[in-house]
């Protein structure tokens, strides 16, 4: 049979309509079918719950983590399979469980309880806590417009006891404004950010800059949200200072919310040296005057007590300890303080901060919490 021209463009035509209604079919088929979805590389989504883990693997087993993200988090969605998806993280294709993930940024809005293995521990959601005028020590802050939140868990084995968790820095414009060093307005008794004999200091500092580039602020809330999760996995209810990379919470705001909604209050931050010199805490300095004043009088043994079981549970967990494992330092924290307070340090600007060593020291700290408070 012979075919003209015009009639070899009509049977092209044809198949092309052809494949199109086909693929549409495809499309529709799989849109039907299962948990099965249509995704496209650079399809974007977003973290829906507190903690994801990006792993190496489609399974859940130790050793095959790449990387936690966050809630809000944008990922670039290259494939689903069913209960998988694979994103690509750092230029790698990782796999999260597709049930964590949605397609409309979901900040602005609590994040979801979630079942621990792929993502964080179950908790009963958040509640902003605001700082009330009627707190003492509340009037000496400068910066308290924001909120922190509290989280309750919703492990069966609740201890009855809420952490405070500080992850340090990251309050736009703190380091511009000033505030009171000592409750009772006498000067500092050590050096550090703020030197000796100073009576005003940074109501919040920006913090240093790791080696890699990397700054501190966001290594501290990195830490925060997984120390997060494994003590609401042990029992414990968390009041979370700083959930982004901004809180307007200062200093002094901070240790009042935690004086008046937790039992401890654990601020976590890295040293400014560059030597790899390993975890410490700040305790309370051997000053007469200043362990004489309130409200250091009555809680800074207590103080030291935490810090030493959170160094103890650290160096159970394998992580390098500086020295003794102390360095004493007049802090504003400290000096308003009611609760069981200490600043660990958890390593230096040249220190390892990957996901990996993370882990370790959130597991350290929680080793530690549980002997502070004897479980």
């Amino acid at each position: 049979m012979v075919f003209n021209k015009a009639d070899k463009n009509k049977r092209m035509k044809m198949k092309r309509r052809m494949g199109g209604r086909l693929a549409s079919a495809a499309l529709a088929i799989c849109l039907l079918a299962g948990n099965a979805q249509a995704v496209f590389a650079g399809d974007t989504v977003y973290v829906n719950c507190d903690v994801l883990r990006c792993r190496s693997s489609a399974e859940i087993k130790d050793g095959n983590i790449v990387k936690n993200v966050y809630y809000g988090d944008k990922l670039e969605r290259v494939e689903s399979k069913g209960e998988w998806t694979v994103v690509m993280v750092n230029g790698k294709k990782c796999y999260v469980s597709s049930q964590y993930l949605s397609a409309s940024n979901p900040k602005g809005t609590p994040a979801p309880a979630a079942a621990s293995g792929n993502s964080g521990t179950a908790s009963t959601g958040g509640a902003q806590i605001s700082v009330s005028s009627d707190w003492k020590y509340a009037d000496f802050s400068k910066i308290k417009s924001g909120s922190a939140v509290l989280y309750k868990t919703a492990s069966s084995a609740r201890k009855n006891k809420t952490v405070c968790v500080n992850a340090g820095h990251g309050t736009s414009g703190g380091g511009s404004v000033k505030t009171q060093c000592h409750p009772d307005g006498t000067p500092k008794v050590t050096g550090g950010t703020t030197g000796a004999g100073a009576t005003e200091a940074a109501a919040v500092s920006s913090g240093m800059t790791f080696n890699d580039g990397t700054a501190e602020a966001n290594v501290t809330l990195a830490l925060a949200r997984i120390l997060k999760e494994k003590l609401l996995s042990e029992g414990y209810d968390v009041l979370m200072i700083r959930e982004s990379e901004d809180v307007q919470l200062d200093n002094i705001a901070r240790t009042v919310l935690a004086n008046n909604k937790a039992d401890c209050h654990i601020a976590l931050h890295w040293d400014s040296t560059a030597n790899d010199k390993g975890a410490f805490y700040m305790s309370v300095p051997n000053v007469d005057s200043y362990r004489a004043m309130e409200p250091v009088a009555s809680h800074w043994e207590q103080h030291n007590r935490l810090g030493e079981a959170l160094v103890q549970g650290l160096k159970g967990a394998g992580v390098k300890i500086f020295s003794g494992g102390s360095m004493e330092m007049d802090l504003t924290q400290t000096s308003y303080s009611t609760v069981p307070s200490i600043d660990i340090e958890l390593g230096d600007k040249a220190s390892d901060h990957s996901a990996g060593t993370l882990n370790t020291l959130a597991n350290g700290l929680t080793a530690g919490v549980n002997a502070f408070f004897g479980n």
